[in-house]
């Protein structure tokens, strides 16, 4: 699992990315449970994923942020990533980002991917 904390801060809301291998819904809860351990994470406001499976259907959680997890999964379909699940945490800051949200997931995702695509395998 590798994470990428503090990619994004707007108006109080705080992003972070984590990622590692999963090659279905049950690998991709457990690495949300071992990530939950940590405290902070417990507490996010969203942590919003989607998993690329090589074989079978492409799977994603909101976890209350409408949209976001679609938003993961069309980067990971994009870029062609399998077998890898990406969560992206929110801390919510207090004040509504609107459609900037979108934004912040999709540069959490891309920070991700461009800084560890590949190594999990």
């Amino acid at each position: 699992m590798n994470k990428l904390e503090n990619v994004v801060s707007d108006r109080g809301s705080k992003y972070a990315v984590t990622g590692g291998p999963a090659r279905n819904k049950a690998e991709a809860d457990a690495l949300l449970k071992e990530l939950k351990r940590d405290k902070k994470y417990a507490k996010a406001t969203h942590n919003t994923w989607a998993l690329l499976p090589s074989d079978g259907e492409p799977l994603k959680n909101d976890d209350g942020e409408s949209g976001a997890g679609m938003v993961i999964l069309r980067m990971l379909e994009r870029d062609d990533i399998r077998d890898t699940v990406i969560v992206v945490t929110r801390w919510y800051g207090g004040k509504h980002l609107g459609g900037d949200r979108f934004r912040h997931v999709q540069t959490c995702v891309r920070a991700w991917i461009d800084t560890y695509a590949g190594t999990t395998g």
